[in-house]
């Protein structure tokens, strides 16, 4: 990807993971492969309650990626724009599951490009085995003591059951 009068492309993937799933892990991988490096950028999320702690979200994902060359886990705060300029970012890579995701994210991109037009929005597809998943989702069927091992990986899916584990009568 890189030539030798060019910089390294640099991408950002910004979520809450609470928890990373195998569709982020999907669309986190694809994106890996399109551009030089790719930033997972873990959101604080003050605006909503989350299951797992910034740090817990930061170590799965870390954990989940760790095989992904070019892939960096970093937390981020405010306007994902701002994390861009601050990281060289060229773009930002979303997942788009379905309609209603492309409607909000296509919503995000035009004010992204009003705030930094020479940062790209490129969506991308999870591939069908994962593409119903959702952090929502999984977090219910995981409340509930469903099985969430084909929808998260292993770290994930232990966590979980930790989280959710019913006390022995």
């Amino acid at each position: 990807m890189t030539t030798p009068a060019s910089a390294p492309r640099t991408a950002v993937y910004s979520g809450t993971f609470d928890p990373i799933t195998l569709g982020h892990e999907d669309v986190i991988r694809r994106a890996a492969s399109l551009f030089d490096r790719l930033i997972v950028a873990v959101a604080v999320a003050h605006h909503k309650q989350t299951l797992f702690a910034l740090e817990e979200r930061l170590a799965m994902a870390a954990a989940a990626l760790a095989d992904c060359p070019g892939v960096r886990v970093l937390p981020f705060e405010g306007l994902i724009m701002d994390f861009c300029r601050t990281h060289g970012a060229v773009a930002v890579v979303r997942g788009i599951r379905n309609v209603t995701d492309f409607d909000y994210e296509a919503q995000m991109a035009a004010m992204n490009a009003k705030l930094l037009p020479t940062v790209q929005t490129v969506f991308l597809l999870p591939s069908p085995p994962v593409q119903c998943i959702s952090s929502t989702l999984v977090r219910e069927i995981a409340k509930l003591g469903g099985d969430v091992t084909a929808m998260v990986s292993p770290g994930v899916a232990q966590r979980l059951q930790q989280r959710f584990a019913r006390p022995q009568r």
